[in-house]
């Protein structure tokens, strides 16, 4: 027993026709979304990373708007109950080969179809309860982040890199350099002594002299 023809599936309906790509490209990206609600199905269709994707979500959004426009249905309601594609007019081209021969070129191109209908009421109650719990997952995390950024910033507390109590590894070279440059220091200090020393004796030699030619 077979299922009612493609022209009378029940739902609202849009129709692409002729659109250059293969049925079997399309094909692929309409199995991600059949079955599923309008919202979800939209979602897939902005994630999914294939050219189709593209063009499929604009014939759901004209679906759904026929739905909305012509029908009377809320697009809220709405899922996906049909999705095809059919094999459209295919153009033959030929480019040249060697030895004067000629290869075949298909350009195919494809009829897709977006049928939205109204879920049911035991489908409609699952998806408004999982909307509301949703919803309110979403709130609380607002609000958690929200509090996380009205609390004030604890002051950063000084903590010392190096821990005094704990044995500090100290190079040889550096002890040797300190302690050539305390004797350095020394010596400056004990010239600059020797210095000073001298320059009294001088003058008390000058005043000497002195005294002696008064």
């Amino acid at each position: 027993m077979t299922g009612p023809k493609t022209n009378e599936r029940p739902g609202t309906r849009a129709t692409l026709r002729g659109f250059h790509m293969s049925a079997s490209k399309a094909r692929v990206v309409l199995n991600l979304i059949r079955g599923e609600d309008v919202k979800s199905a939209a979602e897939i269709l902005a994630g999914t990373t294939r050219e189709a994707a593209d063009v499929i979500a604009k014939v759901l959004a004209s679906a759904v708007a026929n739905a909305v426009n012509n029908d009377s249905m809320n697009a809220d309601e709405l899922y996906v109950s049909a999705a095809y594609a059919d094999e459209g007019i295919t153009m033959k081209r030929f480019t040249p080969r060697a030895r004067g021969r000629a290869a075949k070129i298909r350009k195919r191109s494809c009829h897709i179809t977006v049928i939205v209908s109204r879920l049911d009421e035991d489908r409609l109650e699952l998806l408004r309860v999982a909307r509301s719990a949703q919803a309110a997952a979403s709130r609380s995390r607002r609000v958690a982040t929200s509090r996380r950024r009205n609390e004030p910033v604890p002051v950063a507390q000084y903590e010392p890199s190096i821990d005094i109590t704990e044995d500090v590894i100290v190079d040889p070279m550096i002890e040797v350099e300190e302690l050539e440059a305390e004797e350095a220091e020394k010596a400056d200090g004990t010239m600059n002594e020797e210095s000073v020393g001298e320059a009294n004796e001088d003058e008390t030699v000058s005043d000497d002299t002195t005294e002696e030619t008064n």
